[in-house]
């Protein structure tokens, strides 16, 4: 392959440098403010330290403020998060694998239907999920938010391309010889091979519902039940509030488990995606 040369290395360099700082930028503005006290937002310099570091009791306002509301919201986020994005992982694997390995008569025509439903806006579908959940009495509940969030389309979409090019027949057909039912093959064989495939799927379907807005917006009325987006946001639209660095400050720790998520599983999420671009 021919080289790139130089003027246009350094344009490609400095192009993503842009990208870089336009993408960290808000993060960079987040971390800074949040040392910095009610007044000192407004007084000093937007991207820069203040004389005075606040951030230890910005922290502690937090997690005190209106009896300390806010962990219980960040404990409903990991709730939801981190149980839905187990469980709809879990669902999208075996669905993943069914389609990929177990076919059935209509299998291309519902996999058409799961591709299909990758484009519809998630918001759209909020007002007939709030319909299901009150029809049956679990809207202003834990599972109203948490059912739904377990369903990912990507999810399965991504496991069945994963689980056809990753496990092979031959191994799955040794496991039936040995006495092996089609459930045990996929405990014991289908989830190992798709291991890497599956870390990506949770870590996206965790930041997903992490940030997911409308949906608990929607369905939620109890401000216990709140996930940690709803509650700042009420925070930050409260009427002839002063407490603009509680938000900012909420905001910055509501964002560290995403990126101790992403850290975490970094290398097997870019394992998985390289391993599923190459068909075994």
């Amino acid at each position: 392959m021919k080289r790139a040369s130089p003027p246009g290395q350094v344009i490609a360099t400095f192009g993503m440098f842009v990208v870089g700082v336009y993408f960290l930028l808000p993060v960079w503005w987040l971390a800074v403010s949040s040392t910095k006290s009610s007044s000192a937002l407004f007084d000093s310099n937007a991207f820069w330290f203040s004389d005075q570091f606040a951030l230890p009791e910005n922290i502690r306002q937090v997690f005190t403020w209106q009896d300390g509301v806010f962990g219980r919201w960040l404990l409903n986020s990991l709730l939801y998060a981190g149980g839905g994005a187990l469980a709809g992982t879990l669902l999208a694997a075996a669905a993943g694998f069914a389609l990929a390995k177990l076919p059935f008569r209509g299998s291309s025509g519902l996999f058409t239907v799961i591709i299909a439903a990758l484009l519809i806006p998630a918001p759209l579908l909020a007002l007939p999920q709030y319909l299901l959940a009150s029809s049956v009495s679990l809207d202003n509940t834990f599972w109203a938010v948490f059912i739904p969030s377990v369903v990912s389309p990507f999810g399965v979409y991504l496991a069945k391309v994963y689980a056809a090019d990753s496990v092979p027949d031959e191994l799955l057909d040794a496991t039936r010889v040995d006495g092996s039912g089609e459930i045990r093959a996929f405990w014991t064989v289908g989830l190992r091979l798709m291991s890497p495939a599956l870390v990506t799927i949770f870590l996206f379907q965790f930041v997903a519902i992490w940030n997911n807005f409308f949906l608990p917006l929607v369905m939620l009325a109890d401000n216990s039940l709140w996930p940690a987006t709803l509650g700042l946001f009420f925070w930050n639209s409260a009427q002839n509030q002063t407490f603009y660095h509680l938000t900012i400050t909420g905001s910055l720790i509501s964002v560290l488990p995403l990126i101790v998520a992403f850290l975490g599983l970094n290398r097997y999420w870019r394992s998985g995606l390289a391993d599923g671009a190459v068909k075994a």
